[in-house]
């Protein structure tokens, strides 16, 4: 190792988080875990740092460490200080987080949108820098079309890239928020969620994609929404009826101003 590589340990309090740290959600339990470690066999890997002052230092990658060694009540910490640029410093934050698997799907999309808005990177630059294909990035950065809100709620349920995928098929907030209450409340997988997306663009979208979205459209997928609900719920019941040995029969009949639902369960003689 260089004489500019060399393990130094530094007040823990002199280390400032890195502006440019692409994850911004932390499991409390997964840190607790790492404290315990770091209590009983220190902090193995060094995290890496940039100086800024005489006596401070700013994170350039180890975030988690870092914070799992200031609940473990470390004083110092082993760091490498490296002599680097803004850019550099967040392009290695993002593909520390990326090879470790750390990063959300938005996560991501967000890094690689900063490093594109703050530092003048190029997708196809991204990609190089990150080991992956320029599609793979401008599909990642897809997934920002859709309302900070809306990912929050993608985040907080845990869904998954493909399920934030089809939700971008619908061109309006207001409409992704009905589709995702739904999605949650059914539990619906990919295959079924896309299977609902189609259904919201056929109900009121495709013939006329390029009208505005009005109040009324939106009324109708509601009521389209809130629809599938209700009879999700009386099969629900059906298959229950089933489960415990029962000869019934479920049918349903559109009848353009309402649908009928209709139930047959035998009689035991």
């Amino acid at each position: 190792m260089s004489d500019g590589m060399k393990i130094q340990y530094v007040d823990i309090d002199c280390i400032r988080p890195n502006p440019y740290q692409p994850r911004t959600r932390f499991s409390n339990a997964s840190l607790e875990e790492l404290a315990i470690s770091i209590k009983s066999y220190g902090v193995l890997q060094p995290i890496s740092v940039r100086k800024f002052s005489e006596k401070n230092y700013e994170l350039i990658a180890g975030e988690r460490r870092l914070r799992a060694s200031k609940l473990a009540g470390l004083k110092e910490i082993p760091v490498i200080v490296s002599d680097i640029v803004d850019v550099d410093s967040a392009t290695i934050a993002l593909i520390e987080n990326i090879q470790r698997e750390d990063l959300d799907f938005i996560e991501e999309a967000e890094s690689y949108q900063q490093l594109i808005s703050l530092h003048g990177m190029t997708q196809e630059q991204i990609a190089k820098k990150v080991g992956k294909n320029q599609s793979t990035i401008a599909n990642k950065l897809r997934l920002l079309r859709l309302n900070p809100s809306v990912r929050e709620i993608i985040f907080n349920n845990e869904l998954s890239e493909r399920h934030a995928r089809a939700l971008l098929k619908i061109p309006d907030e207001e409409l992704q928020l009905m589709a995702l209450k739904k999605i949650i409340s059914s539990d619906l997988n990919v295959k079924k969620t896309e299977e609902l997306i189609e259904k919201i663009r056929d109900e009121i979208l495709i013939n006329n994609f390029d009208e505005p979205i009005t109040h009324e459209k939106k009324a109708r997928v509601k009521s389209f929404i809130n629809m599938r609900i209700y009879t999700n719920t009386i099969k629900k019941a059906y298959e229950d009826i089933l489960k415990t040995g029962i000869d019934a029969s479920y049918v349903e009949n559109d009848q353009d101003e309402y649908l009928e639902v209709k139930i047959k369960i035998k009689k035991n003689r």
